[in-house]
């Protein structure tokens, strides 16, 4: 946008709506800036989409928020279940490693004294 652009458009929007009356030099620019016009418009759009939303009244259908909120409930459990249990998986991988490394220590040392009994035996 160009500088005047910049000047007047936090005040277009009041402007589409009639909150807001601009000075002599906004309505000049305005009446000769193509996009300040399309500003105007748009948010004209954007007002009459909305009274025209607020008008309509949509009925849901008969049980629909029982089963909303069913569907609430049970994302909400199985994602707090899910929680629970990478929690658990990681204790449990991290019990698994101690383990095997534990293991593989033992193998460790009850293969070097295998071979020291066998050395001191020939």
């Amino acid at each position: 946008m160009r500088a005047p652009c910049e000047a007047y458009a936090p005040v277009l929007a009041e402007v589409a709506t009639g909150d807001a009356v601009l000075d002599r030099g906004g309505r000049r620019h305005v009446e000769h800036c193509l996009r300040c016009q399309a500003e105007v418009v748009q948010y004209r759009k954007l007002l009459r989409a909305l009274q025209a939303m607020r008008a309509e009244v949509i009925e849901p259908a008969p049980g629909l928020l029982p089963e909303l909120l069913n569907a609430v409930g049970e994302a909400a459990e199985h994602r707090a279940m899910r929680g629970a249990l990478s929690g658990r998986k990681a204790a449990y991988l991290g019990g698994i490693a101690a383990a095997t490394a534990a293991a593989a220590g033992g193998a460790i040392v009850i293969a070097s004294r295998s071979r020291k009994r066998f050395k001191l035996a020939s």
